[in-house]
């Protein structure tokens, strides 16, 4: 299964990238996620993060690839599957706004059978996710430029 969200968010890459790399704020701002733990804390290659959301078991992913201000990608496996989410930060046009990019592919012999089964729901969190980092980023944006 592949799927893909994009929004588009009224602030800048660093301001966004400040929401996105506190991983263990996330359930501050998404419904979808109730726990997360990243051990050491910091959001960096190869550092392991523990996920518990609702209707889902916990997961542990590790993260593959960062580059910051500009996105990551974790990995987590479970028997038969793997899944890989990207999360990708690309300035517009000249207009201050700036596209965020989620993307989850789950691979391996179970992969088809959790998309028939998990597969809305799964959708339903990446576009919940995507919709509640615009609004904590847009919040923040809007107080911190009202503060100047």
């Amino acid at each position: 299964m592949y799927y893909e969200t994009s929004v588009t968010i009224d602030a800048t890459a660093d301001e966004i990238w400040a929401v996105l790399r506190d991983v263990e704020r996330w359930p501050t701002w998404t419904p979808t996620m109730t726990a997360v733990d990243a051990a050491g804390g910091e959001l960096r290659e190869g550092a392991k993060v523990r996920i518990q959301q609702p209707r889902l078991p916990a997961a542990t992913w590790t993260v593959t690839d960062l580059l910051p201000g500009a996105g990551f990608t974790w990995t987590s496996r479970a028997i038969g599957m793997t899944t890989v989410a990207d999360h990708r930060i690309t300035p517009g046009p000249n207009d201050g706004s700036v596209t965020v990019r989620l993307s989850l592919r789950q691979s391996g012999p179970l992969a088809p059978v959790v998309a028939l089964l998990m597969g809305r729901l799964v959708r339903r969190y990446v576009d919940t996710e995507a919709q509640g980092l615009r609004i904590r980023c847009e919040e923040r944006t809007g107080a911190d430029r009202s503060e100047a």
